[in-house]
């Protein structure tokens, strides 16, 4: 420990699996610097736990964000197709969901995910892997409209910007077209879902051409996998011998996935190990449908499981609020994981889990690590996890987010949203740098709270 001011001190943090007494977290240059009882430092900013809970940020690898509260927008019947007994309609359900993008615009795309982005850094999640679909009828406006938001959240909230298929490659002509245009022009992640199209040499195709684009780019993937109630769907097994065959594993993430739950134990167990071989992680996102891939399962076959929020208000599901503890409240109740040993792992599932998933470099609570924090009101993860409440603080890049600035854009209505910076989207250019940009309705300078005055409006 140096005798340097730091940037930032945590006084008073209670960590998780460590029975000694509170430690202060030292922070410089957006790193943790020190952990330590009594750290004799000064600071330009201090942040007093007062016992609470100290982690590391959350992290929501699964999100639709292209498609955040447009449920109001259109009625029920993918809804009801999706959760149907069995999700035997799943398909339907993607058909049916697919008529809003007829209307889709970054005009009001753009204010809907700023929302939503908002209430992400409000609850302490700080690194999004969210999906735009990218089709004949949504065209490039999601992709736009979130590279926008990205750019204008840099160093409050992380975004990783997926490029997503969801119509399908081989059944939609010329989304792949699109897609090769949207990673262009700056979407980070290739997203496919090849168990919608029509037969398994269709799947292949889909398949190939996503890692085929992957690699053009040195991208990550995403693939949305056997979501339906089919135990035959095997897409998820072809895109694991893809990543061998094309050396991209740990690079390659699996979502969904839940005709799993249909799947005889010998063949699960046999996937698994494939899995394991590819280092391929598995997001499940077992609030959002009847059901889900077999998590206790996979976590006893050794394979990475986190959890994901997947939609907010959208036709796929009506609530959701970037929450990343509300989902790890509702996995426990759904997976039956209510033992202290299985409340810690669901813990677990929302932040070092996912951010292995989306390969996130330096994070953890550890020296050396990224300062991406959150600072909660209860004692331990069982509280936490009752009360599923927001961080009483937040600390993204080594410096406090300004909560008082993220309560105001998440609390915009559907009226605000054609607001004077969403009007000229398409007009800006979307692989700007944010600093670049004018009239930004994030100012990093401000989202992130002042050093020195100990302010920020940091109140949760």
């Amino acid at each position: 420990m140096t005798s340097e001011t730091l940037d930032l001190l945590v006084r008073n943090a209670r960590l998780r699996r460590v029975a000694a007494p509170l430690v202060d977290i030292g922070v410089a240059d957006g790193r943790i610097v020190a952990i330590g009882e009594g750290l004799g430092a000064s600071a330009r900013d201090e942040i007093d736990a007062e016992g609470g809970l100290v982690t590391e940020s959350f992290v929501n690898p699964h999100l639709h964000l292209c498609k955040a509260w447009t449920l109001p927008m259109m009625d029920g019947a993918a809804l009801a197709a999706y959760h149907g007994a069995g999700m035997g309609k799943a398909l339907q359900a993607i058909d049916l969901a697919s008529a809003i993008k007829a209307k889709y615009d970054a005009a009001w795309i753009a204010p809907n995910a700023r929302r939503a982005t908002a209430l992400a850094a409000l609850h302490g999640v700080l690194h999004i892997r969210a999906f735009a679909d990218v089709d004949n009828k949504a065209r490039l406006e999601g992709v736009k409209a979130l590279i926008a938001v990205r750019d204008e959240f840099r160093g409050v909230v992380d975004l990783q910007v997926v490029a997503f298929a969801q119509d399908g490659l081989v059944r939609e002509p010329g989304a792949d077209r699109l897609m090769e245009e949207a990673m262009a022009i700056g979407a980070d992640v290739v997203g496919g879902i090849p168990w919608i199209e029509f037969c398994d040499d269709d799947a292949r195709e889909h398949i190939a051409f996503c890692f085929d684009l992957a690699a053009k780019h040195d991208a990550d993937i995403s693939m949305l996998l056997d979501d339906a109630g089919d135990p035959g769907l095997r897409t998820l097994e072809m895109m694991a011998t893809e990543t061998l065959r094309r050396g991209w594993s740990g690079r390659a993430l699996a979502h969904h996935c839940r005709a799993m739950a249909l799947y005889p134990s010998p063949y699960l167990q046999r996937l698994s190990g494939l899995l394991r071989k590819a280092r391929i992680s598995v997001v499940s996102d077992p609030h959002t449908g009847p059901l889900h891939a077999r998590v206790r399962d996979l976590i006893e076959e050794g394979v990475n499981v986190c959890l994901g929020q997947d939609d907010i208000s959208d036709a796929y599901y009506p609530f959701g609020r970037n929450n990343m503890l509300e989902v790890a409240f509702l996995a426990a109740h759904l997976l039956w994981m209510t033992g202290r040993d299985d409340l810690e792992r669901l813990y677990d599932m929302t932040t070092v889990a996912p951010a292995n998933a989306i390969n996130l470099a330096r994070y953890g609570l550890a020296v050396g690590a990224q300062a991406n924090l959150v600072v909660l009101g209860e004692p331990d993860v069982v509280e936490a996890l009752r009360f599923h409440a927001p961080p009483r603080h937040v600390v993204s890049h080594g410096r406090r987010v300004d909560l008082a600035r993220m309560r105001e854009l998440a609390a915009a209505s559907a009226g605000d949203a054609l607001d004077k910076n969403a009007a000229d989207l398409r007009s800006r250019s979307v692989g700007a740098d944010a600093t670049a940009r004018q009239g930004s309705v994030v100012d990093p300078a401000r989202a992130l709270g002042g050093m020195g005055n100990g302010s920020g409006g940091a109140t949760g």
